[in-house]
């Protein structure tokens, strides 16, 4: 999966740099869902797209990030039976540099590409551009890092949740980008895969608390 979305990056990339024929799916896409919006009116579904969407803003998935962070540390440090053992304090570090991860990664990318959003107004130029999705990589990010935390300290149960919950939490704020005329598909699309290999690479890196080694697949906690 993480060569498959490395793949995906590049190719995604490659077109949005060359404006190259895949980028007739976000167009084709914008049409259907502005089909759907006039078959489907009503505040109700455009009230939960933006919802979705704001679960992608720097509050509150920072937040929620860093306060994994604290309780995987009090988590891990309960396991380890105390302070000085096992390398408790590991989940404040790695949240930490998620959060200064995600823009070092986005910003940049944002401004060497400068991609009009879809409603096709140039650039200004306090704007970044719009690919990739910062929302959406925001999103699964900071809800990725805090399962992968979390899981780390919980039975397989609750890692199976969590992870689940932060799946589900990345899918819906691309949708409600997709679906809020915010973001052009392949704008969450680049961020999903811009998450995967660092994902993966974290959940292989990542101990578990007294366990001096990464998790086994059994855990639950892999986000493979």
């Amino acid at each position: 999966m993480p060569a498959a979305a490395a793949v995906v990056l590049l190719t995604v990339s490659w077109q949005v740099a060359v404006d190259g024929p895949l980028l007739g799916l976000d167009r084709w896409v914008r049409g259907a869902v502005r089909s759907a919006h006039r078959e489907l009116p009503g505040r109700p579904l455009d009230g939960a797209g933006h919802v979705l969407s704001d679960l992608g803003s720097g509050v509150p998935a920072v937040p929620v990030l860093l306060a994994a962070g604290v309780l995987a540390a009090w988590r891990w440090r309960r396991a380890v039976g105390g302070p000085g053992r096992g390398g408790w304090w590991l989940p404040l570090p790695v949240a930490a540099a998620t959060a200064v991860l995600i823009p070092s990664l986005v910003v940049p990318a944002k401004a060497a590409f400068a991609r009009p959003g879809p409603l096709g107004d140039p650039l200004t130029p306090e704007q970044w551009g719009w690919y990739p999705s910062g929302h959406t990589a925001t999103a699964a990010f900071s809800y990725g890092v805090a399962a992968l935390l979390l899981a780390r300290a919980a039975g397989p149960q609750a890692a199976r949740l969590v992870t689940a919950g932060a799946v589900l939490l990345a899918v819906g704020v691309g949708a409600g980008l997709v679906w809020s005329d915010f973001h052009w598909l392949l704008d969450v699309v680049a961020s999903w895969c811009l998450a995967v290999p660092a994902l993966w690479a974290l959940d292989r890196w990542l101990p578990r608390p007294g366990g001096g080694g990464r998790s086994q697949a059994s855990s639950g906690s892999s986000l493979r």
